[in-house]
This record gives C-alpha cells, sequence and structure tokens, in this order.
C-alpha cells in the first residue's frame, strides 16, 4: 500500500459523487453515504441533506471526515480522506452552490456512466423527502489517501 499524491486524491474526489461522511452523534461516531461534488476552486465538498440528526449533530460538532474510494478489486483500489469543517450554506449562496452540486454531480454521471440526468432526483431523493434542502459544504482542512495495486 502507498500514499496518495495530492494530486492524485484530488483527482479521486473529482472524478467520483458518492463518498462517506463520518461526523460524531451523542458521543459515538456515525458513517454515511452522501451524494457529493468536490469544488477545487473553493477547496470544499458540497452537499445537502434534510432535518434530522445528522445536520443536528454537524451544527453541535462541525469537525467531519469525508471518505471516498475508487475500487477495481480487492488488490487494486485507491482511498481519499478528507478532514474538515461543517459549514451550512444560507440564500444566495447556498442556491449557487446546489445548483454546482447539482451541474457536477451530472457531469461526473454523464462522463463516468455514460447516461443523461434531468433533474436532482434522479440520482439524489433527499431534496423531496422532508421540506427544503439543507445546503452545506465541508471546508477542507487535510487530505490523505492510500493506493493499492498489485
Amino acid at each position: 500500500m502507498t500514499d496518495l499524491t495530492t494530486s492524485a486524491i484530488e483527482r479521486v474526489l473529482r472524478n467520483n459523487y458518492l463518498g462517506h461522511l463520518a461526523y460524531l452523534w451523542q458521543g459515538k461516531p456515525h458513517v454515511i453515504p452522501i451524494t457529493y461534488y468536490f469544488d477545487p476552486t473553493d477547496n470544499t465538498i458540497i452537499s445537502y441533506t434534510s432535518e434530522g440528526h445528522k445536520i443536528d449533530a454537524m451544527r453541535k460538532n462541525n469537525s467531519v471526515t469525508v471518505q471516498v474510494e475508487e475500487i477495481q478489486s480487492m488488490f487494486n483500489w485507491e482511498s481519499a480522506m478528507v478532514h474538515g469543517t461543517f459549514e451550512e450554506l444560507e440564500g444566495n449562496i447556498a442556491k449557487q452552490k446546489l445548483h454546482l452540486f447539482t451541474e457536477g454531480v451530472k457531469s461526473i454521471i454523464r462522463r463516468k456512466e455514460r447516461r443523461e440526468v434531468q433533474f436532482i432526483n434522479e440520482f439524489s431523493s433527499k431534496l423531496y423527502e422532508r421540506g427544503n434542502p439543507i445546503v452545506y459544504q465541508v471546508k477542507i482542512l487535510e487530505i490523505s489517501g492510500k493506493r493499492r495495486e498489485t
């Protein structure tokens, strides 16, 4: 196993839209899958959610981790890990970031999966579950990554 370079870590983040978010809730670590978009211009991970324990937990403790992997086999994979701070977005900034998220994820799906999606609900159901979406970003503080190749 070897460490990934910064550019390789950013490539893993840029080329994917599904990852895992880790946060603390009631003193216990929780890890859940998320749909995300990596914004290299702001050095952030953009996502959204609805009201619930995840958003409550991140409002109380804004230290989070995002992990993303590309797995070809047990012996051929790359994993990127981001440590950062949760920031809830509001108003026009939230709208702009949600638009960037939507367009970015659609572009990745078009490129990787060779299929067209028109609307956010085609790749994420959160938007319509419980009221308005809560848009957030993870401001990246530290990144690391590993690779295994045989």
